[in-house]
């Protein structure tokens, strides 16, 4: 018997600031054991969990190469994680993306070659994780962009996604004296079809132990393992509308809520976890806001009287931002929160975003908290491989932007959960 009796034990795995955990949790998952190298991305995290185990030290950890590349450790941490929890029911992660997404690597240093990128290569780490551990259910995630990707200027097409899918299906695990594998199947999915404020597409990957029974599928085993969109991308002013304060400042704060709540969505942003929600004049945190230089000011209040059009002599070369609309109209969210939020400018008023809209995007509660630095710089967020500088910083922003949307996270739990539990 396990020595702690929890329900739906979770690995998260390349964790992040804790979106995917979170949507799982509100679907019935208990993170138990959680990995994520970046200190402040794991500061989050915890910091969200005090009252959980991977609170403890020996359920936390930095590098899981660390674990992996040791097949003493990695069993011994297997062993443990079964011994405390038993069956562990699933082993989620999102391997660290910058050299397959649009805006990544391949675009910022096309010089150099994925395959030198320590981080492209870490989904043979979540396998090899998964192989140990040998949780009922896998869910790997990661940007859609990945799909097509390929290792070098003139590899094929497709190439890199050919490897990750083979390293995830030939993995066996034994469950007593049966050798078991998974049953795998992908779909690419967009987050707006799921109440996510944003378009937002990614490839979700999940793996069902064959010891498992799933219901006839006649080969699509997608349509069994993944949740039908159900619901649309909400319009930002329900997201946005109740932290929109009239007498806000340039780089200044607002520190208090200076609305009320208005509809449903935003009740679920002030609902804490433990029931209590904030009302007008309830302390708000995160809603600093950018000091902007008065050109720049100039620009953000011309395109809010313009509709979004930005004169030519208060156009830059850097690059072109977006008004974002009140209400997206027919087609939907049409955006995706990135790692910095310059791309955008409020609804409202002259400014980019703030942390906690920001978070909004991702559909985190305002309870929830994020650790270190607000924003930094370009090469501090991205690196530089042309000089083997792998180390990023992971301020506020980049965090929330590098995380998995919670609605999306926990339909697809709450989805897994039958399918495991029979």
């Amino acid at each position: 018997m396990p020595s702690t009796i929890v329900k739906l034990p979770l690995v998260d795995l390349f964790a992040g600031c804790g979106g995917l955990s979170l949507g799982l949790e509100q679907a019935g998952f208990t993170p138990i054991f959680v990995n994520e190298l970046h200190p402040d991305g794991l500061a989050t995290y915890l910091a969200n969990r005090r009252d959980l185990d991977v609170w403890l030290p020996n359920r936390h950890s930095n590098d899981i190469l660390e674990i992996t590349s040791n097949a003493d450790k990695l069993q011994s941490v297997a062993k443990s994680l079964r011994r405390s929890y038993g069956d562990i029911a699933l082993v989620a992660g999102g391997p660290p993306c910058q050299g397959y997404s649009a805006r990544g690597i391949r675009a910022t240093f096309s010089d150099i070659q994925k395959l030198e990128m320590p981080s492209n290569h870490l989904y043979r780490e979540m396998a090899n994780f998964v192989a140990a551990v040998a949780p009922r259910a896998f869910l790997f995630e990661n940007v859609y962009g990945l799909i097509n990707a390929k290792w070098t200027k003139g590899g094929n097409r497709g190439e890199i996604w050919q490897e990750v899918q083979k390293a995830f299906t030939d993995i066996e695990v034994r469950i007593g004296s049966k050798k078991l594998h998974y049953q795998v199947a992908f779909k690419v999915v967009k987050a707006k079809d799921y109440g996510v404020p944003q378009n937002r597409p990614r490839v979700l990957m999940i793996g069902i132990r064959s010891d498992i029974h799933l219901a006839a599928h006649n080969g699509d085993l997608a349509s069994i393992l993944f949740p039908s969109p159900n619901q649309p991308g909400p319009d930002l002013v329900d997201v946005l509308g109740d932290l929109v304060d009239p007498v806000w400042s340039n780089g200044g704060e607002t520190t208090k809520y200076p609305g009320a709540i208005q509809n449903e969505i935003q009740k679920y942003f002030r609902t804490d976890r433990f029931g209590q929600t904030a009302r007008r004049g309830s302390i708000l945190h995160e809603q600093e806001y950018s000091s902007h230089s008065p050109k720049v000011l100039e620009r953000y209040q011309a395109m809010l009287n313009s509709g979004g059009l930005i004169p030519e002599e208060l156009k830059t070369l850097k690059f072109g931002q977006k008004l974002l609309p009140p209400r997206w109209g027919g087609g939907g969210p049409t955006i995706t929160a990135t790692s910095s939020p310059d791309d955008y400018v409020h609804f409202l008023q002259p400014r980019i975003l703030t942390v906690r809209e920001w978070a909004r995007l991702q559909m985190f509660p305002d309870s929830y908290t994020f650790c270190g630095k607000r924003t930094t710089g370009g090469r501090r967020r991205a690196g530089d491989p042309s000089i083997g500088l792998w180390e990023r910083e992971l301020p506020k922003y980049t965090q929330i932007g590098n995380a998995v949307p919670v609605p999306l996270a926990r339909l697809v739990g709450q989805h897994l959960v039958p399918l495991i539990s029979n």
